[in-house]
């Protein structure tokens, strides 16, 4: 049998199962969504998805054999991470014009899941506007808690190997070229062709390394925010890669580049920094940034190619629904040329007492000036094995916080800033830096790497500083254990600016009942110190 009499007997069976009296269970109207790869039947408080009789290349779903088991796959896989979705595999028996679910011999299989609002994918939540910055925190958490309890692939396997980033990425191009008809979509799918093969060279020993620490596992692998359910309040990522192992065995840097480069392409660039710094702080892997712009082109151009695909299928989208697909395919192809031309490494250190609003002002110039920020409170504990929220119970000036441990921590905030600028991005350091010889290095790296140097001092009166602190400590959910007498020591050993660091400084005032968010004539002289001079 062919492929397109595999399918056309398929869509036989469909249309036969849009009648609900075939289901083992109330349905009383059943609806079908077409994907390019499956036909997925809404059927009462359930759904069941049917794999299409294809083969695309990246995946062969021609023999029945093969789609049960990728039915089976797809519930082990996706039941880790949405355990409460992901019921069973059902059998499909009796013709294609009279199914039976259960009937034996199968004829097809489809995967039973428990059925969610249609308003629940978070792609839609966004473009309504819906989804809030705790929703990527929570996004965040969960990904790392993912990440972190998946074994590494084997040493002995191809998954994670130059060898196989290089042919994914360059796979896309093969099957999306073709797809292309107008000149000037040709052309820009050539120019990025060759930009991500040069970008796949650059990488390649940062690709060795990351594999050899063991950050290739068997991860989601399609966490685009189509993929992704806001269930009770929380972001559930679901639908995750089950017929093609190579693509979800991956850096777990490409995995949440997809995330990062949605967010982008639905115009929410502060959600994109929010969610990727939240991950970052939670799992330390910020040698990952390193990668990151290759994996925000490779995720934009997966895109490109799965809306040229849709937009190539006939009988599957309207006139208008393909145009459509074109489209996105062409805006994506855009995003992933700007990953991977567009650098912007710029250096921001805070300056402050505890309590002046350090974090505060830090969160949100990632999200407004999409960099990546390193916390002292944060890679302080990490140096010392401890969990952000953990009490190290050090004394005022001593433990974690004597000199020698202090020493250690600039240093590697020091390591860390260099990393991410010459990854190309801006960076925000957020630690005390009360004084000059803590100051001094990174300004020192800034003219190094030749990137624009700014001083962020943020200032509080003193009833709000010691209010602040009290309040953190109550409710102890801060990686900071300052307390109001290490505020007074640091208060007396403060050094001042000096006038040439006062020449790159912006004060931020952030006294009680201020919005740093708002705060315009700070955020325009802070965006001219960064502009890079030429």
């Amino acid at each position: 049998m062919s492929d397109s009499d595999g399918i056309q007997t398929q869509k036989k069976l469909v249309a036969a199962l849009l009648d609900g009296r075939r289901y083992p269970h109330a349905a009383k109207s059943v609806r079908v969504i077409e994907t390019h790869i499956s036909w997925v039947l809404l059927a009462g408080r359930y759904a069941y998805k049917i794999k299409k009789a294809l083969n695309l290349g990246f995946l062969d779903f021609t023999a029945l054999a093969a789609r049960r088991f990728y039915c089976m796959e797809e519930i082990r896989l996706n039941r880790r991470l949405a355990p409460e979705i992901y019921l069973d595999v059902i059998s499909i028996g009796g013709t294609p014009e009279q199914p039976g679910f259960g009937a034996h011999p199968a004829r097809e299989y489809a995967v039973r899941m428990k059925r969610f609002a249609s308003t629940a994918p978070m792609d839609r939540l966004l473009s309504r506007n819906l989804v809030t910055p705790g929703h990527m925190d929570s996004l965040a958490a969960t990904l790392a808690r993912f990440h972190g309890g998946l074994p590494a692939a084997e040493a002995g396997s191809a998954f994670g190997t130059v060898a196989a980033i290089r042919a994914a990425a360059l796979q896309n191009f093969e099957q999306l070229q073709p797809l292309l008809k107008e000149p000037a979509d040709i052309k820009a799918a050539g120019e990025l062709h060759r930009a991500t093969e040069a970008a796949c060279t650059a990488c390649e020993n940062r690709f060795e390394e990351r594999r050899a620490r063991g950050l290739v596992r068997e991860c989601h692998g399609d966490l685009h925010f189509g993929n992704i359910a806001l269930i009770g309040g929380e972001p559930v990522p679901f639908d995750g890669i089950e017929f093609n192992p190579e693509l979800r065995w991956i850096d777990v840097m490409s995995e949440i580049a997809f995330p990062v480069m949605d967010l982008m392409q639905h115009r929410r660039p502060d959600f994109a920094y929010r969610l990727l710094n939240a991950y970052l702080e939670a799992t330390g892997d910020y040698g990952g940034v390193s990668v990151l712009r290759f994996y925000i082109a490779y995720r934009a151009t997966v895109r490109a190619k799965v809306s040229a695909i849709r937009a190539a299928q006939a009988g599957c989208l309207s006139r208008s629904g393909a145009a459509n697909a074109l489209a996105d395919c062409r805006s994506h192809l855009a995003l992933a040329g700007d990953a991977l031309d567009r650098k912007r490494p710029a250096l921001i250190i805070t300056c402050g007492l505890p309590g002046s609003g350090k974090s505060t002002f830090a969160q949100a110039a990632l999200e407004r000036l999409h960099a990546v920020r390193i916390r002292s409170d944060v890679e302080r504990k990490r140096l010392f094995g401890l969990a952000p929220l953990a009490n190290s119970r050090s004394p005022a000036g001593g433990g974690l916080y004597g000199a020698a441990a202090t020493h250690r921590t600039y240093a590697r905030l020091l390591e860390l800033a260099r990393e991410l600028l010459v990854a190309g991005f801006p960076v925000i350091v957020d630690a005390a830096f009360l004084k000059q010889d803590e100051r001094d290095p990174f300004r020192e790296l800034a003219r190094l790497l030749a990137v624009p140097f700014a001083i962020a001092s943020t200032e509080a009166g003193e009833a709000t500083l010691k209010a602040r602190i009290l309040k953190r400590q109550q409710q102890a959910n801060d990686a900071s254990e300052a307390d109001l007498a290490v505020l007074d020591e640091l208060r007396a050993t403060r050094q001042p600016l000096s006038l040439q660091e006062r020449d790159c400084a912006v004060v931020i005032h952030n006294g009680e009942g201020s919005n740093i968010a708002k705060d315009e004539p700070a955020w325009k002289k802070l965006e001219r110190l960064l502009i890079p001079s030429r």
